[in-house]
């Protein structure tokens, strides 16, 4: 039996960045979208803006799509240290950004439906009323914007290991990066509305509101595929990069005779690698020096090596 203690061969499976901040811009932004989004659909009905009701019940969806974000980070935050998850919790950052990017696109379908609906039936719209409170729309969502694409500078790894010439490639916080895409398509509704009254005002084309709503839903289509193939990626542990897998393998078979027989790399978290390596030698050494060789690869945040005898 061991007698001496087995802590310092443990190590921790937090593989999340530090997204404290990122959580709290999170938290703000919804309280400011949610208020607006009283107002845009109060204003909408109170002076026939379809183009207003479109952008506030949109925001709706929108401030759904943030908390969705925001529960993400909290569950990743108390589960962090739960055992029941194999390698933490890294992937809920990941998880959050795939539900809301499906939610993006379902936004943008409703966008498209609802453009093609006026135009088969346009309505009488209050314009100057519904210009400004549009107007006061986008800069709410323009403050937004600033406030997530601030917070996505503070994430920190709680698993780095130091730089070096092996990094596997940047990665981010995929659940903060979907609730800036949430309110970008905000702002880009507000603006097109804009537009949309701005026309319908002085030259009379009410049909123009309901062609920008089919731009603006073309555009936060290709948002959201783009971010699903992203988080798919990961929540089904694709490999990094070929280059990178050959990078790791010639580092361990520049050591001895050895020779890599098997090799997966997977992501972990947002800036976090596993890699399970089963090698060959004549001459085995301990575990120890092969996670060394590796040292340079900084995002390996969890390595298991197996090693082979070959007589």
């Amino acid at each position: 039996m061991h007698l001496e203690s087995l802590d310092r061969w443990r190590h921790s499976h937090d593989f999340n960045l530090d997204t404290t901040e990122g959580e709290r811009r999170t938290r703000l932004v919804v309280i400011l979208t949610a208020s607006m989004m009283v107002i845009e659909i109060a204003a909408g009905y109170l002076y026939g803006s379809m183009a207003l009701l479109a952008d506030g019940w949109h925001m709706g969806t929108h401030v759904a799509a943030l908390a969705i974000s925001l529960f993400a980070y909290r569950y990743a935050r108390r589960h962090a240290d739960n055992p029941a998850y194999s390698f933490g919790t890294g992937k809920v950052s990941a998880l959050g950004g795939f539900s809301s990017a499906i939610a993006l696109v379902l936004v943008a379908l409703l966008m498209g439906l609802e453009s093609v609906w006026r135009l088969l039936s346009p309505e009488l719209i209050r314009f100057d009323q519904a210009i400004l409170v549009a107007v006061l729309g986008l800069v709410v969502n323009l403050v937004s914007a600033w406030l997530l694409h601030g917070g996505s500078a503070h994430g920190r790894s709680h698993h780095e290991h130091g730089a070096g010439h092996g990094h596997v490639h940047h990665h981010q916080d995929h659940n903060l990066r979907a609730a800036y895409l949430h309110v970008l398509a905000d702002a880009l509704t507000s603006l097109l509305a804009i537009f949309a009254l701005l026309v319908g005002k002085y030259f009379g084309w009410i049909w123009m509101d309901a062609c920008m709503g089919l731009v603006g839903a073309a555009l936060i289509t290709r948002w959201g595929v783009v971010l699903i193939r992203q988080t798919s990626r990961v929540l089904l542990d694709s490999i990094p990069d070929e280059t990178t897998l050959k990078r790791i393998q010639e580092t361990i078979e520049s050591d001895a005779d050895n020779r890599v027989v098997d090799l997966h790399v997977w992501q972990i978290g947002p800036k976090s690698f596993g890699a399970i390596i089963s090698l060959v030698t004549d001459r085995p050494r301990d575990p120890q020096h092969y996670k060394a060789l590796l040292s340079g690869f900084g995002q390996l945040g969890h390595i298991t090596i197996e090693v082979n005898h070959c007589r």
